[in-house]
């Protein structure tokens, strides 16, 4: 797929190559971008702001659905790229691009439904009513950043609702997953979107990410990455507000009375989907000891269903996108045997393809109880009773996420009430859910709350106009 709009028109000295994540080939390069022509992006989506938030939410809703049309046109193209850019199993690169087509969608029809409110002064009036006219506002330009692992939805969860609110946007793509960024934003300037309203900035974020971030044009950060870097961000950031969707160590809860094989399944499904490399993967299991011998033997039993292999072969286990990260996975692993753990599947690595690893009889000792692996690694934590299962999940920094595996219902609610964390999954394993339910992290896993329209809000600012109604 050729990407005109963005490269044939730029004459940057440096590029950012991009090989194939699993086998190191070459694939392609974007421009690795100065500080001038980042700041040239800036000013072009800033020069564009007035035009489009003139524009009606119908009209803008529009563009989004054309652009959600042109991606559902090309979703196996792109996710051909997608797919040996960061590893991906292909069908899981064609289901992302779909799922960002059906976001796009609902998010033009969910911005058409924003209104404004008119408000009296009521008992406030004191013998002089005063009545509001209250619209909500875009919040001006937004710098949208996106992940590696989901380099397509996870932008497109930032740029379609601050378009669809009047804000104009500039997006930084990952450096690896940069060109399934580009062909996210060629479907959106293919559907006619104005010059300006959406610009791409490429290259090292070592380089222009400061810049970007504390640009005096830029009103608005939304961000999804690592706790590290998430909380650079908003110490720079100044007076701007953002939105952070960063890392987790999601618990699953195992309670005694679980249907253990159905537990089984969705531990394993949400522990070793895409290597693993998800902030809402599950990182830990908190299990009743009395039943732990018979939930580790049926996880057992659902990882030898794992294959490994390409992307292109859809295995469920895939190469790690880098060496640094397969390095950091093998390293809390041998901690952790070192520790005492046990290694219910023996640890094999090649290259950066690493086994799916089932460690048994880790405490709370080890650094793999507490340190996000973003591999396929699941440790299983024996406890003797609910509070010291939910004493050790909320001991974390993190609070994305937490699945409660257990048949008394009113049970799971009460345990829900005490986890402290944004989502909590009953007898499912825990994943980001479809794209209109809120999506929140509390303590180091985020700031702020996505879902379309939670997302919409957060770009937005509430305008008032004040009437004095008295005669």
């Amino acid at each position: 797929m050729k990407l005109n709009n963005f490269l044939v028109k730029r004459t940057c000295e440096d590029v950012l190559t991009i090989n194939v994540a699993a086998t190191g080939e070459y694939l392609g390069e974007v421009p690795a971008m100065s500080l001038e022509e980042m700041n040239g992006e800036v000013q072009r989506a800033h020069q564009s702001l007035s035009a489009w938030k003139s524009l009606s939410y119908v009209e803008r809703a529009r563009y989004l659905h054309r652009a959600a049309d042109i991606l559902r046109q090309r979703a196996e193209d792109m996710a051909i790229i997608l797919s040996q850019e960061i590893a991906k199993p292909f069908k899981a690169a064609v289901s992302e691009v779909m799922r960002t087509a059906d976001l796009i969608d609902f998010t033009a029809e969910e911005g058409c439904r924003l209104e404004g409110e008119l408000l009296s002064s009521g008992s406030f009036s004191a013998g002089h009513p005063q009545m509001a006219l209250v619209n909500p506002e875009p919040i001006g330009v937004v710098l949208a950043i996106a992940p590696f692992n989901y380099p397509v939805n996870l932008a497109a969860s930032k740029i379609a609702p601050a378009l669809i609110g009047g804000n104009t946007v500039v997006f930084k793509t990952p450096s690896q997953g940069a060109l399934s960024g580009v062909l996210l934003a060629q479907a959106f300037w293919d559907a006619g979107l104005p010059a300006g309203v959406l610009t791409v900035v490429t290259g090292k974020g070592s380089v222009i990410g400061d810049s970007l971030v504390t640009h005096p044009l830029i009103n608005f950060v939304n961000f999804t990455g690592s706790t590290e870097v998430g909380q650079h961000i908003a110490a720079i950031a100044g007076m701007k507000p953002v939105l952070l969707e960063l890392g987790g160590k999601d618990p699953a809860l195992v309670l005694e009375d679980a249907d253990l094989k159905k537990a089984a399944r969705e531990i394993v499904a949400g522990a070793f989907s895409y290597s693993g490399q998800r902030c809402t993967a599950i990182k830990r299991v908190l299990v009743m000891d009395s039943v732990a011998n018979e939930l580790v033997g049926y996880i057992q039993q659902e990882m030898a269903h794992l294959s490994l292999g390409l992307p292109r072969d859809n295995a469920d286990i895939t190469p790690l996108i880098n060496t640094k990260a397969a390095d950091k996975v093998e390293a809390l692993v041998r901690d952790a045997l070192e520790a005492g753990a046990v290694a219910v599947t023996p640890f094999k690595r090649e290259g950066n393809l690493i086994w799916p690893t089932l460690l048994d009889q880790v405490n709370s000792k080890m650094a793999i109880a507490w340190v996000e692996p973003f591999g396929p690694v699941l440790p299983i934590i024996r406890v003797q009773s609910v509070d010291e299962a939910v004493k050790i999940a909320n001991e974390s920094d993190y609070g994305l996420q937490a699945a409660v595996f257990t048949n008394d219902y009113p049970k799971a609610v009460a345990i829900s009430q005490r986890l402290e964390v944004g989502t909590v999954h009953i007898n499912h394993k825990t994943q980001r859910g479809t794209d209109n339910f809120p999506f929140i992290g509390v303590k180091n896993s985020g700031m702020g709350t996505q879902g379309i329209k939670y997302s919409i809000q957060a770009m937005m600012c509430p305008k008032s106009i004040v009437f004095d109604c008295e005669m």
